[in-house]
């Protein structure tokens, strides 16, 4: 048991160093072409590791975004010596989604006046989940306005109470 738990947390520091290394490698990258990173994942699913770097810029990441940070990163990644990541991976790059769930106080900030989908720990007025435009931020809560059938409504939320949060699509 004590092994595993050894093996586990050496598997723990290896990914956090290795996502501190690819920080450090694509910061520049994204800084030439005025794009900026989401997050960066190094995961493994399966038998297989991949190292997913999440980046966006206004307006929205485009496929030849992608592939041009891809191909810069991949050599940058190549030409560091020892070997950041030993073992062989996947790796991938993409936008982080219309509907990328918001992670931080920045994401958070970013998103007051845009529509999003909010599920709750706990019940507010009968309802654990709301979907509406994000109208206030603070510390302690924000305030959405929904549609409740035909009617605006808006409701404080308490953000201990938010399991998660994401951007959404307003149909």
């Amino acid at each position: 048991m004590l092994a595993l738990f050894i093996a586990n947390n050496m598997e723990v520091r290896r990914m956090s160093t290795v996502t501190e290394t690819v920080t450090d490698l694509v910061t520049p990258i994204l800084d030439e072409h005025h794009f900026y990173l989401y997050d960066i994942e190094f995961v493994k699913e399966g038998k297989s590791w991949y190292l997913r770097v999440y980046i966006d810029k206004d307006g929205g990441i485009t496929l030849d975004d992608c592939a041009t940070v891809s191909d810069q990163l991949s050599e940058a990644l190549d030409s560091v010596e020892p070997d950041p990541i030993p073992q062989a991976y996947f790796l991938e790059v993409s936008s982080p989604g219309a509907e990328r769930p918001l992670k931080n106080e920045a994401d958070y900030q970013w998103a007051v006046n845009h529509y999003i989908h909010v599920s709750l720990y706990q019940q507010i007025a009968g309802k654990k989940v709301y979907e509406g435009t994000l109208m206030e931020l603070s510390d302690k809560e924000m305030t959405l306005d929904f549609m409740d059938k035909t009617r605006h409504r808006q409701v404080v939320i308490d953000r201990s109470k938010v399991a998660k949060a994401r951007l959404a699509i307003k149909f």
